[in-house]
C-alpha cells in the first residue's frame, strides 16, 4: 500500500490596489467614451458633424435601450 502526500493547494499571488486602480480608471474612462458613442453622439451634442458614428453604432444602440428615432 502506498502513501500519498497532499500537497497545499496553490495560493494566487495578492494584488495591491495601487497597481489595479489606474487600470481601473482606464477601463473605466473607455467604457464611459463607448457609452458616450453608443448613446449620446448625435445632434446637438454631437463631436462629429453628420450621421457617421449615429449609423455606425445604430444596432448597438436598440440593443442596449437608446431610442434614436
Amino acid at each position: 500500500m502506498a502513501l500519498t502526500r497532499s500537497l497545499p493547494a496553490p495560493m494566487p499571488p495578492a494584488i495591491p490596489v495601487r497597481e489595479i486602480l489606474p487600470w481601473a480608471i482606464l477601463g473605466g474612462l473607455l467604457l464611459m467614451l463607448g457609452i458616450y458613442f453608443v448613446g449620446v453622439e448625435q445632434g446637438a451634442l454631437a463631436i462629429f458633424n453628420g450621421m457617421y458614428v449615429h449609423e455606425f453604432v445604430h444596432d448597438g444602440r436598440h440593443l442596449l435601450g437608446f431610442p434614436c428615432h
